[in-house]
């Protein structure tokens, strides 16, 4: 049934803040352990955040979803004036694939404040999955830059309407 976790539509995030980060740094290295392997980068920003910056970061807009009281899927939102930039966006690697990064990227843009015109994002070169997901929900690459023995993908798209929205 759409809205059910494992076929989740629309999923109803959670505000996540300082007490969550423990559950949200935990998540985080599970889910990026795959992205270190694809990048032969066990150095990645994510894997390397202490509990400290992850707390500091969960004072701004952080979103999750849990199952059964467990942290599934979480991102963040940085916002400065017009433009919002989407970061962490992780999902537990035993619910992977299905559907559940889409539906909170979908969240996070429909719960950015009033004045984001523009989303910003970025992956690494070699994430294939996060690609093809931010390419399927609108984002176009805007450049690349060079990190340790990759590159950063650089991706945006203008905000579109809830309502408007095809899904």
């Amino acid at each position: 049934m759409v809205g059910q976790l494992g076929h989740p539509g629309q999923v109803k995030p959670l505000r996540l803040g300082v007490a969550d980060a423990g559950e949200v740094l935990t998540l985080q290295r599970a889910a990026y352990v795959t992205e270190a392997r694809a990048h032969d980068d066990l150095d990645l920003p994510p894997l390397l955040e202490t509990l400290a910056e992850t707390r500091a970061a969960l004072l701004g807009l952080s979103w999750g979803v849990r199952d059964a009281g467990r942290l599934i899927a979480s991102v963040r939102l940085t916002v400065t004036d017009h433009v919002a930039v989407i970061g962490r966006l992780v999902v537990a690697p035993d619910r992977q694939g299905a559907g559940l990064g889409g539906s909170l990227l979908r969240a996070a843009e429909d719960l950015a404040p009033p004045p984001v015109t523009l989303f910003r994002l970025y992956t690494g070169s070699a994430s294939a999955g996060p690609l093809r997901l931010y390419a399927k929900h609108g984002y176009r690459e805007t450049h690349r830059t060079p990190e340790n023995n990759h590159e950063l993908v650089h991706l945006e798209k203008p905000r579109v309407a809830a309502s408007s929205r095809v899904r």
